[in-house]
């Protein structure tokens, strides 16, 4: 492995890997934004926007559309799709309070330094009766799909099994990377001006495995998709959690 691979898998290790392509899974995450946040003219952020692509479909329900991404090169690439795009950690947002209607947090706060500062500031960019949208990895999902750390050195890729181990086990081989139980998401939020108007788990979309073996995988995501109206949900890839500021 080069030292540029290196570096590039290492910096997926600690902020995730955009989105570059647009697929199944980003279409359905979409529309769950549609469905669960009053996108039509609305002020809406997007945290830790990667490339830009979320942020460049919802230009299509609202002109008012803000992006910010910790990387510069992140940053400087979604701009070419979004206008107002900012370089910010999410522990520190740059933006007044009460600024948005809509807050979206699309796999972005098992990366950040500080998950309860980031939520504090998510909550506090949010305008009363305005909502955040989260989806960040599930504790009992089957796969840490973030790769893991073996004697020293990162091995990118899917792991089976690693969340599944006591907690000072799991975060030696998965130091990069947080995962959630439902009570841990949901203690970030204790105390903060929200309520919670909807939470589930979802699986993915298994874009990849469709694209090698159709057949196989359009099943796959029949059956695991079908498990998310089970409690076999328990299972899911993601959380899913929308909130609503209080006045």
């Amino acid at each position: 492995m080069t030292a540029i691979q290196r570096s590039s898998d290492e910096k997926h290790a600690e902020r995730g890997a955009p989105s570059y392509v647009w697929r199944a899974g980003q279409d359905r995450r979409l529309a769950m934004i549609r469905q669960w946040g009053s996108v039509a003219g609305a002020r809406i952020l997007e945290n830790g926007c990667g490339l830009g692509a979320y942020a460049a479909h919802l230009l299509e329900d609202s002109p008012r559309v803000v992006a910010f991404d910790i990387e510069h090169d992140r940053a400087a690439a979604a701009h070419q799709r979004v206008a107002e795009v900012h370089v910010a950690a999410a522990e520190a947002l740059p933006y007044p309070d009460a600024s948005f209607d809509l807050v979206i947090s699309n796999e972005v706060i098992e990366h950040v330094q500080d998950d309860n500062a980031a939520v504090c500031e998510m909550v506090r960019v949010l305008a009363p009766g305005g909502r955040l949208l989260v989806f960040c990895p599930n504790r009992w999902y089957p796969v840490e799909q973030h790769g893991h750390y073996w004697r020293g050195k990162y091995h990118f890729g899917n792991t089976p099994l690693v969340n599944y181990l006591p907690n000072v086990l799991r975060n030696r081989l998965a130091p990069h990377v947080r995962v959630y139980t439902r009570r841990s998401l949901l203690r970030l939020f204790a105390g903060q001006p929200v309520h919670v108007v909807h939470y589930t788990r979802i699986f993915g979309a298994y874009d990849n495995i469709i694209r090698r073996s159709p057949v196989i995988g359009k099943a796959l995501r029949a059956i695991l998709q079908g498990l998310e109206h089970t409690p076999l949900r328990v299972l899911g890839l993601s959380h899913f959690l929308v909130v609503e500021k209080t006045a």
